[in-house]
């Protein structure tokens, strides 16, 4: 779904989360103008950052705020897996927290 390219590498992810952590940790490798990274949905570029700007940018209409919410509902989606698992690991016995002992 995204795919986040880089010196004519890349990599595909399929959430936006992922891919745009993908590409600010390679920003620090971005040392000439010559260089760029790239985020695609699918084959439309909606994110890049070079050293021209100091600031990556959101190409396209509306491409930021549709990202902003995509990135919220990957949050609150995350956020119900991981609860979701926590009573399993509970009902399991892992995760419990000893009880304290009583003089």
């Amino acid at each position: 779904m995204f795919r986040v390219v880089f010196q004519e590498k890349s990599r595909e992810f399929q959430r936006w989360t992922d891919a745009l952590e993908a590409g600010k940790a390679l920003i620090p490798q971005c040392k000439t103008f010559s260089k760029d990274i790239r985020i695609y949905l699918f084959d439309d570029l909606i994110w890049l950052y070079s050293r021209e700007n100091k600031f990556p940018k959101y190409m396209g209409a509306g491409t930021y705020d549709r990202l902003a919410r995509l990135f919220i509902q990957e949050a609150i989606e995350q956020e119900a897996a991981q609860e979701a698992a926590e009573p399993q690991e509970q009902s399991n016995g892992e995760g419990q927290k000893a009880q304290p002992e009583l003089d």
